[in-house]
């Protein structure tokens, strides 16, 4: 089951992609659309993503050894 969903967000993930060259190449309206929320979701993620490491390593020192 969870296979089957993470195959489904990997679709997404691909299908946004799709369409955000497709935008860059004068697509329709809606692939605009599309392509403006995936490149919105991968700012979020990336924000995200920056926050959660930045706290995960000031409480966390780590050493080479």
């Amino acid at each position: 089951m969870i296979v089957l969903v993470l195959v489904g967000v990997l679709l997404l993930a691909v299908a946004g992609c799709v369409c955000v060259v497709w935008a860059s190449r004068g697509g329709p309206r809606w692939v605009r659309g599309v392509a403006a929320v995936t490149l919105g979701l991968g700012e979020v993620v990336r924000v995200l993503g920056r926050s959660g490491s930045r706290s995960r390593s000031g409480s966390n020192s780590s050493s080479d050894g």
